[in-house]
């Protein structure tokens, strides 16, 4: 009597074969867990709201409402857990019939938070106005003089002692306008009587959230390398760093000197007592 394979005994390969590719929710959250992020943490970081994140993570692209947005949440939940989304897009095309044609009325939807832009005053152009009219002011002064000089030569003959005067030198001011950036000294003479934190992306760029002591949203988002943001508050201010190794901090006018590791999670909190991690 022969023996044939029963169902069971095929069951490992296709466990096999479905673990091999997991699905676009799956991978999700496993880079998510990865970086130490929380689903409310996701959710702030990339505006996309609480009940979305939680539908794509479990493969439910239903609530996004429609392929264009699924597509951008997609891209937007990849981007905050350090993944490539490219290879997520091209998964979720082949299970949804492919690309979706390109939408003529309403720009594609993203969720990513747009950082509005500081505007201070124009230090450039005001300075530029003033170099103006200094050398106007000169150019004028060496015309009409120019023009005088008949007149001076007849006081000289006439025994006539010409008055001096001392003609206006430019002053061209070289200095440019100050780094709008907080300074060390400036952090350093910063109010003894609160917590004043200052973080620069130094090595690279990282996603960083700020949070007051009453839990109040400072600043949520992408840190390019080369900006920096400061924070104060009365009591303490709770940093989580998306890459902290890419991170400079200063406490209270101090440098933190760290180990952290490039693409480390780094969840910290500075009190008015640093520099120390609290």
């Amino acid at each position: 009597m022969s023996l044939g394979k029963s169902p069971e005994d095929e069951r490992p390969f296709e466990d096999d074969r479905e673990e091999a590719r997991l699905s676009i929710g799956r991978v999700l959250q496993q880079a998510r867990i990865t970086a130490g992020m929380t689903v409310d943490d996701v959710s702030s970081a990339t505006r996309v709201r609480l009940p979305i994140v939680h539908a794509i993570e479990a493969d439910d692209f239903g609530p996004c409402g429609g392929d264009v947005y699924a597509r951008g949440h997609i891209r937007t939940l990849a981007r905050a857990v350090h993944l490539d989304p490219a290879p997520l897009l091209a998964q979720y095309d082949a299970d949804h019939g492919g690309r979706p044609a390109p939408t003529p009325v309403a720009p594609l939807f993203e969720a990513e938070r747009i950082r509005p832009e500081r505007r201070g005053p124009n230090w450039t152009a005001a300075m530029v106005a003033a170099i103006v009219a200094v050398v106007g002011f000169v150019g004028f002064t060496a015309f009409k003089g120019g023009n005088d000089d008949s007149g001076s030569n007849t006081q000289v003959a006439e025994g006539i002692k010409p008055s001096t005067s001392t003609t206006a030198s430019p002053t061209t001011k070289k200095d440019k306008p100050e780094d709008p950036k907080p300074s060390d000294s400036a952090i350093a003479a910063a109010p003894q009587d609160k917590v004043t934190v200052q973080v620069s992306a130094a090595d690279g760029k990282s996603w960083i959230s700020a949070k007051d002591h009453n839990g109040r949203l400072l600043f949520d988002g992408l840190l390019k390398q080369g900006e920096s943001e400061t924070f104060q508050d009365s009591e303490k201010v709770n940093l989580v760093l998306g890459d902290a190794g890419a991170i400079q901090l200063y406490v209270n006018g101090k440098k933190i000197e760290n180990d952290f590791k490039p693409g480390a999670v780094e969840r910290l909190t500075y009190t008015k007592g640093d520099p120390q991690v609290g």
